[in-house]
């Protein structure tokens, strides 16, 4: 009886310890704005990042996410406080920039397979517009498909200068991310960061302690919630 108790108790914990995300339902298309002003998103409360992947806190590289839902995609808005920009030169935004990560980036890392968790897919934005989307697979041995896998996602960005904050948005085909109808109640596996500056003083923003070894702990995503 008390080692059933104990276990209840430690699972109890443990979910209480998954931070959520809460994605608001639009009944109508969305357009991409990269604007907490625009009518759509005003009025969506944010989760808010300030520690790094180890844990840390961080000053000066706030984050806020916002999200929503329409019957057909998925929405992130990232709000990006930074220090400096470390873009790439000549970027190209009409194809994805292969290893977009070596550069600024906002990143959402997604999964609707609750039982095989290492199985999930990778998406990024940076303040230039760039994108790339990866399937993965951290399954031991598995073959990975990466880079070559395309979902058709959409992303804006746009940057002020003046308040050092750049904007970026995904629009993520449910089809991409999810075998199921996408319905009120429904969850999501998803890890939230963002990564600023170049070696070797590059900054790991993260949702949720990865211990500082990588982001890609499926182990250590948070939950996102359609709600209405």
């Amino acid at each position: 009886m008390k080692l059933r108790l104990s276990l209840l108790i430690a699972t109890t914990l443990a979910a209480a310890d998954v931070p959520v995300i809460k994605s608001k339902y639009s009944s109508q298309d969305l357009p991409l704005t990269a604007s907490p002003d625009a009518p759509h998103w005003r009025d969506v409360e944010p989760i808010v990042i300030e520690s790094d992947f180890a844990g840390q806190t961080l000053t000066g590289h706030r984050t806020e996410v916002r999200s929503r839902w329409t019957d057909t995609h998925l929405l992130l808005l990232y709000v990006s406080h930074y220090k400096t920009l470390y873009v790439k030169p000549e970027p190209v935004t009409k194809a994805e920039t292969s290893r977009l990560w070596n550069w600024d980036v906002a990143e959402a890392f997604i999964g609707s397979d609750f039982d095989n968790i290492k199985k999930y897919k990778e998406f990024q934005v940076s303040p230039q517009g760039e994108w790339v989307d990866l399937d993965i697979d951290r399954t031991a041995g598995a073959k990975q498909i990466g880079e070559a896998w395309n979902s058709n996602f959409e992303v804006k960005a746009r940057v002020d200068a003046d308040k050092k904050i750049w904007y970026g948005e995904m629009k993520i085909p449910f089809s991409a991310i999810d075998t199921r109808k996408p319905v009120r109640g429904n969850d999501l596996r998803i890890g939230l960061y963002r990564i600023e500056g170049p070696v070797p003083n590059r900054v790991h923003v993260s949702w949720r302690s990865t211990d500082g070894k990588t982001f890609h702990m499926p182990e250590r995503f948070g939950t996102l919630s359609l709600v209405k």
